[in-house]
């Protein structure tokens, strides 16, 4: 099995990186082939722009981004340094973005990298998103740190349920391009609790790395269960995370019972 690791976090000392440490120990160890973006040590720049066209421009006077990137895409004139990443995506079996939670999101270089990676032409295009879209086969996942306790993203925590927080990322970012999503990892607030609680969190991290064939994926509703206009049909009840269906009679609450049901790991953690 390929695996491509994207780590996002400045200091190499941190649980962040402890984690990644694991994770290409663990999967190495275990036979799987790992490759490792190290954003930070990359100096990976996240801002998408014209520098990312190293061709000639379809329209010289007027940036349209998705219609540069795919024609840039084609004509194989991406610069070098989006080139390589997508090479390495393509490559993997298993995508790994490995960050601190900030700001309820990734951090902004890991987001300017599947800004600029996740190109039109590449990532998507038209007619291929969710289930048909291109990296239908591959499997993703997060592994996170929070600065906060569990009890903070709870359904009836002040933050919210952490499956709907990270909705934004493994629906619009991971499920879209037709990633398989798994269950996130999250170690909590791993920056205040005693030494024996982050050593537990890395070995419950290196025990999911070594089940990562046999991890249940989240749910995401079938292209089947939608109607022409992309919404759920009369009578299929939402099962995914953020949806419900009222064309189903169901209410954000009703909905609520099915989802807490469904498989999937609520767990999530943050460091400093």
């Amino acid at each position: 099995m390929n695996v491509l690791i994207v780590y996002a976090h400045p200091e190499p000392r941190s649980f962040n990186g402890a984690l990644k440490n694991v994770a290409v120990h663990t999967l190495a160890s275990a036979g799987h082939d790992v490759k490792l973006s190290n954003l930070y040590a990359m100096q990976w720049s996240p801002v998408l722009g014209e520098s990312d066209f190293a061709g000639e421009r379809i329209d010289t006077d007027y940036l349209d981004l998705a219609r540069e990137q795919e024609h840039a895409f084609a004509e194989g004139s991406l610069c070098e340094a989006i080139r390589a990443e997508q090479a390495k995506v393509a490559w993997a079996d298993v995508l790994i973005f490995q960050f601190p939670f900030w700001w309820f999101s990734m951090p902004a270089i890991l987001k300017g990298w599947v800004d600029r990676v996740f190109s039109r032409g590449f990532a998507y295009s038209a007619g291929r998103k969710y289930e048909l879209g291109h990296f239908k086969g591959k499997r993703a996942m997060l592994s996170i740190t929070t600065g906060t306790a569990s009890t903070l993203y709870e359904p009836n925590g002040i933050d919210g349920d952490m499956l709907h927080v990270l909705w934004p990322i493994h629906n619009g970012i991971l499920a879209y391009t037709g990633f398989t999503v798994l269950p996130p990892f999250v170690a909590w607030m791993p920056a205040k609790v005693p030494a024996t609680i982050r050593a537990t969190y890395l070995d419950e991290y290196a025990r999911r790395l070594q089940n990562l064939d046999r991890a249940e994926p989240l749910f995401f509703h079938p292209w089947c269960d939608y109607d022409d206009t992309q919404r759920l049909k009369p009578g299929v009840e939402a099962r995914s995370g953020v949806q419900w269906n009222p064309r189903a009679g169901q209410t954000f609450e009703t909905a609520a019972k099915s989802w807490l049901s469904s498989p999937g790991d609520n767990g999530t953690q943050q460091d400093a």
